[in-house]
């Protein structure tokens, strides 16, 4: 029997480290934290509260929301300590995942050391941004089946643009503007910040530093349409889609219902008949309603492996000439090191985001702004409950033509998941799953035959470069692309999320993932300092 002489040693090494990523993680200083002003009202009608009893149309029982908070704040000390009454409910729909927020993390810094820095307060709900939020969803809920390929020549996605760009709206308009400084149709529902993250409007030079390659190329990233394997199972990234017009809770009956937690009997649909290419809002929704949290950004890592993206060119294998010439990566810095990551890093981000969602922010649900839209306008809400931009407005106007009220339609019968909005859990894992990839594979390499889907999404076709782009789409610019569009799917598109739900998961993903690779890089053998380009264009190295 072979003993390695080296065991012990190793044991005692590896213990070494341990505790020093311990030390070395429990030095931060718990950051700040900071919750908008909603959850003070004595109303709470700006808070989460679905699936709690509700007194009326958007009044929650104050008891059991009483009931609710406390359950929060005493949840997750005591091991298996499941907290959250059932008596508060008002239906059979169970809230999602609550005791998440409190599980600790173990290969990263604790989501409880990640604060405003990052997260910052969400928009109140009188606030014109939180009004300027919830009319950019109406307009997205109006152009769920109008193909991306179209938004330049289509009417209505011509007015949004129009009226997000008008002096009403554009101060608090936190989405991209083209290279004129404007918001056209073909920058309509892109992630990039038109504003600072923390110190609000940027001066037109220091547009598009957050999220670069934005806009550049196709709506539609390349790693949700280019063609790849799995193995030796192929994958076209073809999906079944919900029919056009496949929109719900825009009647108070179910509205009532879904907001207290009571089935409607409404089941999502599907077209089983046709497999498409992603090409509208409808299809990544679609997408979003059954996706496994971290599934893009696999299928994104397999198909960098068809396209050949070269490894970081900083890591050990990455470099010319190599620090390893006779040896190729595998178990570390290999395939296999690349899946388990993305697994391991989505399940920290998760956690992380959970704890902000139920223990900081409990921001609600767009589903509840446009009920309350439509509240107030029959008289149950007084005026100003919501930013009176929004009653004038023209989204508004078209929405209530075509669904006579004026609650903000849903694309799944359901609305939301049971769990607060903000941030959100495909923007969270989007951040890391991308910041892992970067990690990894060398994010300036140049996307090689870049396509776009045909406007019926059956088929792809070449991309051919316009004076619009800002630029040749790269991996990083795809990846930023990748993110916003899943998590958007599952968001703007959808109408079950916030703008600034996205862009500040995304950014708190990403500090998740630096926080997870530098830990993970202290087990690794190869000598080790890896250059990336994060989502604000700052450098970060992450090295052992």
């Amino acid at each position: 029997m072979f003993v390695d002489p080296n065991a012990q040693n190793r044991v005692k090494q590896s213990t070494k480290i341990r505790n020093d990523l311990a030390a070395s993680d429990a030095l931060p200083a718990q950051p700040t934290q900071n919750p908008n002003s909603d959850e003070s009202r004595p109303d709470k009608i700006g808070t989460y509260s679905k699936g709690l009893i509700q007194d009326s149309p958007g009044r929650v029982n104050l008891a059991a929301f009483s009931a609710f908070r406390q359950a929060i704040n005493a949840a997750g000390f005591a091991a298996g300590a499941h907290t959250m009454p059932s008596d508060i409910l008002g239906g059979s729909t169970k809230l999602n995942g609550p005791q998440g927020a409190f599980a600790f993390q173990l290969d990263c810094l604790d989501s409880a050391q990640f604060g405003s820095s990052t997260v910052p307060e969400a928009p109140s709900l009188s606030s014109k941004e939180y009004g300027t939020e919830l009319v950019e969803l109406y307009w997205a809920s109006l152009l769920r089946d109008v193909p991306f390929t179209h938004y330049e020549t289509n009417a209505i996605a011509k007015e949004a643009a129009n009226e997000l760009d008008s002096p009403k709206f554009k101060s608090t308009y936190a989405g991209p503007l083209d290279v004129n400084g404007k918001v056209t149709p073909r920058v309509l529902f892109r992630g990039g910040f038109n504003s600072d993250a923390t110190t609000g409007p940027k001066p037109a030079a220091n547009r598009g530093k957050y999220f670069a390659g934005e806009l550049t190329g196709p709506y539609v990233s390349q790693f949700c349409l280019q063609p790849t394997s799995f193995g030796a199972q192929l994958i076209d990234q073809k999906y079944y889609t919900a029919p056009p017009e496949a929109d719900f809770m825009v009647d108070e009956t179910t509205w009532n219902y879904v907001q207290a937690g009571k089935p409607t009997g409404v089941t999502f649909p599907l077209d089983t008949t046709d497999r498409r290419h992603l090409h509208n809002g409808r299809g990544l929704c679609t997408y979003t309603h059954q996706d496994e949290l971290y599934q893009a950004y696999f299928i994104a890592y397999l198909t960098m492996k068809t396209m050949n993206i070269p490894w970081n060119r900083t890591s050990p294998y990455g470099k010319m000439p190599s620090d390893l010439p006779s040896e190729q990566p595998f178990g570390t810095f290999g395939g296999p090191d690349v899946a388990a990551t993305l697994a391991v890093v989505a399940k920290a981000a998760l956690n992380a985001v959970w704890y902000q969602k139920w223990v900081i922010h409990l921001r609600h649900r767009p589903e509840a702004g446009g009920g309350l839209v439509h509240y107030q306008n029959k008289g149950m809400f007084p005026a100003g409950t919501i930013n009176q931009d929004v009653f004038t407005s023209n989204a508004l106007a078209h929405s209530k033509q075509k669904y006579n009220s004026d609650f903000l339609s849903q694309a799944f019968p359901e609305g939301s998941p049971p769990h607060p909005a903000y941030p959100t859990g495909h923007g969270c894992v989007a951040g890391a799953c991308i910041t892992a990839l970067k990690f990894f594979f060398e994010g300036s390499t140049p996307i090689p035959n870049p396509m776009v889907p045909s406007d019926d999404g059956r088929h792809l076709k070449v991309y051919a470069y316009t004076p619009a782009d800002t630029g040749i789409m790269t991996v990083n610019g795809e990846l930023h692309k990748l993110a916003h569009n899943i998590s958007f799917g599952h968001g703007i598109h959808a109408g079950i999320h916030w703008r600034s739900d996205t862009d500040y998961s995304m950014l708190l993903g990403e500090e998740v993932a630096l926080s997870f690779l530098k830990d993970q890089v202290a087990s690794y053998s190869e000598k080790v300092s890896i250059a990336i380009t994060t989502m604000s264009g700052s450098p970060a190295v992450i090295s052992n």
